[in-house]
């Protein structure tokens, strides 16, 4: 490269110096010490990649064709102590490297409630855990706070040095979750939850967006995460309260629609439940969520099929050979109960429930495979 173009370069050079590189500059522990196990990797890999590197040039310098004073030795073909140095060097590395990835995969596993809030200062024991919900919607994000029945889209805020948990799920594709300041991404997917524990440290507003692509307005699926002091935490959540609308499963129902670019939305109330039906896909009214559909399959499922499927094996010990261990085999005969019954729509189905007959007699029991005998009243 010509002197003028690296001159011409100087003043981008000077220009990067400004850039503040948040992932290994956060304002949040976890974010700080994630930050700190990149350092030290890249520091013990170096170990290795500068003598190689060095050793390459001074090599290729010492040993050129023009050099006649350098060793000649074109016999040579093993050197125990040069096969010591290449192999010890890089196995230690590698050991100290494994050891600090199992460590600190355990210290800052997402799903790990933290222990400190800084360095050198654990939680305090009366320190409550604030919850925040998080929807990752076509495009935009949405946060819930249960504690105090509040939403917001496109903005989250959160106390200084109060420990956060983060519920995470998405509305429809996968996503990712992520404050580059406060700690690492967290995927986001439908039907499923993640969670990320973490703390900020320093108060101001940090960026937060989408690090997974997921469609044509994943550009502009940005937020802002404030960090605040006590008393402005609270007074933020006041305004919310004063100055939000009402977030209902209705109003679920038009804000998952795509669209891109949004701006911040605040909700001063949120329905009860209204997360738990997001993660369980049944939103809409009269739609089966996922964990009831889940708890009737682990019973045997509906139908004929469903009550073969609940009968015990012949080799299960628990149900055949008279253990008390084990629940007794059951079998699912609905999916509602007769108070979530319209009388309006079965009254005669009402009716019978409500004063059935008795059964007949009958001249002989009607058995069938793994199934009780029938009582007659």
């Amino acid at each position: 490269m010509s002197r003028s173009r690296l001159l011409a370069l100087l003043p981008l050079t000077a220009a990067l110096s400004g850039c503040d590189l948040v992932v290994l500059n956060p304002s949040g522990d976890v974010a700080s010490q994630q930050g700190q196990l990149v350092v030290v990797s890249t520091l013990l890999m170096l170990l290795i990649i500068v003598p190689v590197m060095a050793l390459t040039v001074l090599f290729a310098w010492r040993y050129r064709q023009s050099n006649t004073k350098a060793r000649y030795e074109p016999e040579w073909d093993h050197s125990t102590q040069l096969e010591l140095v290449i192999w010890a060097a890089p196995l230690l590395i590698i050991i100290v490297l494994g050891a600090l990835t199992w460590m600190t995969t355990h210290l800052l596993d997402p799903y790990r409630p933290i222990e400190r809030i800084a360095a050198n200062r654990p939680v305090p024991a009366e320190a409550k855990t604030l919850e925040i919900d998080v929807v990752a919607l076509d495009w935009k994000w949405l946060f819930l706070y249960p504690e105090y029945g509040i939403a917001a889209v496109n903005e989250v805020a959160a106390p200084v040095d109060r420990p956060i948990r983060f519920n995470i799920t998405s509305s429809s594709v996968m996503n990712s979750f992520y404050i580059p300041a406060l700690a690492g991404q967290i995927y986001a997917m439908p039907g499923m939850q993640t969670q990320l524990h973490a703390v900020i440290n320093q108060p101001g507003a940090y960026k937060g967006f989408s690090a997974n692509y997921s469609g044509a307005g994943f550009s502009g699926m940005r937020f802002t995460f404030h960090g605040m002091v006590d008393g402005g935490f609270e007074r933020w959540v006041s305004e919310v309260k004063a100055g939000g609308g009402a977030l209902d499963r209705n109003g679920y129902l038009q804000l998952e629609r795509p669209s891109e670019n949004e701006p911040v939305r605040r909700y001063g109330t949120v329905e009860a439940g209204l997360f738990k039906a997001i993660l369980n896909m049944c939103v809409e009214p009269g739609k089966m969520c996922m964990n009831d559909m889940a708890a009737i399959d682990a019973r045997g499922g509906l139908g004929m099929a469903g009550i073969h499927i609940t009968m015990p094996l012949l080799y299960d010990k628990h149900a055949r050979r008279g253990a008390v261990f084990g629940p007794e085999p059951r079998d699912v005969i609905g999916i509602c109960t007769v108070a979530e019954l319209v009388p309006e729509l079965v009254p005669d189905l009402v009716a019978d429930l409500a004063a059935p007959e008795p059964a007949p007699e009958l001249a002989a029991p009607l058995l069938g495979a793994g199934l009780p005998r029938p009582s007659t009243p």
